[in-house]
């Protein structure tokens, strides 16, 4: 993508990916899950969990599987309403730059 995608934008994505398993999901899979919109790596990805984990928009918790323990991340209250507000704010700026796009802006 020729785009950047800066630091609110990577918030959104993740934050959207990870509402979407309500016992929460690990950093493998949202990483997986988020390469299926924009090209990110895990060491680009880590950062972004613990940022949205240090604003409380995200709780962390252990589980073991295959004997070894994964780490899970789950969106809280506080990142819900920032999902909501990164929502509304990702309609309005798109339908703008489409509009543009498509000459119907004044």
């Amino acid at each position: 993508m020729v785009f950047n995608t800066g630091a609110a934008l990577l918030d959104a994505i993740v934050l959207a990916v990870v509402s979407k398993e309500p016992e929460g999901t690990y950093g493998y899979k949202i990483t997986q899950d988020v390469r299926q919109v924009i090209d990110l790596s895990e060491s680009t990805l880590y950062p972004v969990l613990r940022r949205l984990q240090k604003d409380d928009c995200l709780e962390v918790y252990d589980r073991e599987c295959a004997g070894r323990n994964r780490r899970y991340y789950k969106v809280t209250s506080r990142g819900w309403a920032q999902l909501r507000l990164y929502e509304s704010e990702w309609r309005s700026y798109s339908e703008k730059v489409t509009s543009l796009f498509e000459g119907k802006m004044n």
